[in-house]
């Protein structure tokens, strides 16, 4: 394997990737990740198809007023039907259109689509392929040979699947890019394969493969390491049923791991912002447990590791995070050590005084009875202010009583009423509102504003509800998971009772000291707001 060898990558994010279920992306977001993934460096991006939709065709058109840095854009299609010419196929003619400096076509390699798809003989199929290839070749194009289903083909009669790539290369194709269309090969099979290809053609190969058997990253690397220089896949590995290769996890393989050049010098630092800025422009949540760029994956939680990790950092980690843009973060629960309270407290500028011991015997007890801390880094953190000696509560809530009625035809918002007490001073106030945990929020708010003015900054801005027991019905414990923001920084509190309103009562008056003890000393800590 050569160290240092170029290897192109291809995204096809905004054609494959937008295959995928419930995904569908707008022309503006097509022309937003066309920026991203120019700026971050990747070759070549394929725009989609412009003879299917109308909305590809006005990409192709838009696309040509990006002043992209160094992207080449690709347009894709397929070979011409069976009994016209190429100069003639409607979407052959789209494609030269389109505009673009590459054209990617598909053609079939496996004789089985040959003669039940596109019910043709297996002479016709390659005429198919060096017709439109040469065509295209013929205005100057750099063509892109996509050989669907070519591992398949290649099971069924390898020598036909290597007529079909020799027609593409005989009419001048730039690239014989090796599908696995179905998902379903095994690397060794790849590599197999890629290798008694590289021998028999001077074309440079490309490995296209899908995740259906969840290896469509395995092959692609198989198929580098026997020789493959083009990388086709997906942002995020979006694609149709079970998704493309993961181009997110590929690129820091390659570079980091196989020493191949994919990106310009420093461009994988930006690794993890572009993952999650393609699954906000898709409206898909970022995948906490994905490799490398998930929020978990360079997470430690278990006391021993976090020990081991404390003294040094590759012990328990296969790179560092900071290359891809990602860091290190240290999970507290009941499977913590004291190392996880110590590193924990030194991130939030905390000095334990050595009592992590007792903070650790604390946080064991409160999970035995419900409460879950993993995740629910303002709990934590108001606990180890505590144990830290910034133990002074700027309010203490005495009582609080919910109301909530139900009339017929008739709807009655909650009521509460809380007492408490700031300093030596009794407050006691009444709110309503439209749910129960919303008029807890009121009446805590009308309660404390003449005295803390800066709440008017704290929002509520998620509730999640879990039963713990569920066999138990409607006497399960309840944990509850409240999350705020001040604009600055978000943090999450967590509540755990059998009554749900006073597992809301927890979360919600945590949330609301945290936020005065971070205020009354100047500080913002947690994750960044977006």
């Amino acid at each position: 394997m050569k160290m240092n060898e170029r290897i192109f990558l291809y995204d096809t994010t905004l054609r494959d990737g937008a295959q995928r279920r419930d995904l569908s992306f707008s022309l503006e977001d097509k022309l937003k990740i066309t920026r991203l993934l120019d700026e971050f460096g990747i070759p070549y991006i394929e725009g989609g198809w412009p003879g299917s939709n109308p909305k590809d065709a006005e990409y192709f058109r838009r696309v040509r007023e990006l002043d992209l840095v160094q992207a080449k854009i690709a347009a894709f299609g397929s070979t011409r039907r069976v009994g016209s010419l190429a100069e003639h196929d409607p979407q052959v003619v789209r494609l030269l259109e389109a505009g673009t400096p590459v054209v990617t076509l598909v053609g079939k390699t496996w004789d089985l689509h040959v003669s039940e798809v596109l019910r043709t003989t297996r002479e016709e199929n390659l005429r198919l392929i060096a017709d439109t290839v040469r065509l295209i070749k013929a205005e100057g194009r750099e063509v892109v040979f996509d050989a669907e289903h070519f591992f398949d083909g290649y099971r069924a009669d390898a020598v036909y699947a290597l007529e079909c790539l020799r027609a593409a290369q005989e009419a001048g194709a730039d690239w014989l890019v090796l599908c696995d269309t179905n998902g379903g090969s095994l690397p060794d099979c790849v590599a197999q394969a890629v290798r008694e290809v590289s021998e028999q053609f001077a074309t440079p190969l490309g490995i296209h493969s899908h995740n259906d058997a969840e290896l469509a990253v395995a092959n692609a690397l198989a198929a580098v390491g026997a020789g493959a220089r083009q990388v086709q896949g997906t942002i995020n590995g979006y694609g149709e049923r079970c998704g493309n290769a993961n181009l997110v996890s590929l690129l820091p393989s390659l570079e980091l791991k196989l020493g191949k050049r994919c990106l310009p010098a420093g461009n994988l630092a930006g690794l993890c912002a572009l993952s999650g800025k393609v699954a906000e422009i898709a409206n898909i949540n970022a995948d906490a447990f994905a490799p490398y760029v998930g929020g978990a994956a360079f997470a430690h939680k278990g006391g021993i590791h976090v020990a081991a990790v404390e003294r040094l950092a590759a012990s328990y980690e296969h790179i560092d995070p900071a290359r891809i843009g990602n860091a290190r973060s240290v999970v507290v629960s009941e499977l913590a050590g004291r190392g996880n309270l110590r590193l924990r407290a030194l991130e939030l500028g905390l000095d334990l005084q050595g009592r992590e011991a007792e903070l650790l015997e604390q946080i064991k007890c409160s999970e035995a009875n419900g409460m879950q801390l993993d995740g629910a880094d303002g709990s934590f953190e108001l606990r180890a202010r505590r144990c830290a000696g910034q133990d002074a509560p700027p309010f203490a809530i005495m009582e609080m009583v919910v109301q909530t009625a139900w009339r017929e035809a008739m709807s009655q918002p909650a009521q509460a009423t809380v007492k408490l007490k700031v300093g030596h001073e009794l407050v006691h106030t009444v709110a309503e509102a439209c749910g129960p945990v919303a008029a807890m929020d009121s009446a805590l708010r009308k309660a404390l504003l003449p005295y803390f003015p800066e709440l008017k900054a704290l929002r509520l801005t998620d509730y999640k509800v879990r039963i713990l027991d569920p066999e138990s019905a409607t006497a399960a414990t309840t944990r509850v998971w409240l999350e705020a923001e001040d604009g600055q920084a978000r943090w999450c509190t967590v509540g755990c009772s059998d009554n749900i309103i006073d597992a809301s009562r927890t979360a919600l008056a945590e949330s609301f000291e945290l936020f005065l003890l971070r205020t009354s000393l100047g500080e913002h800590h947690g994750h960044h707001a977006a």
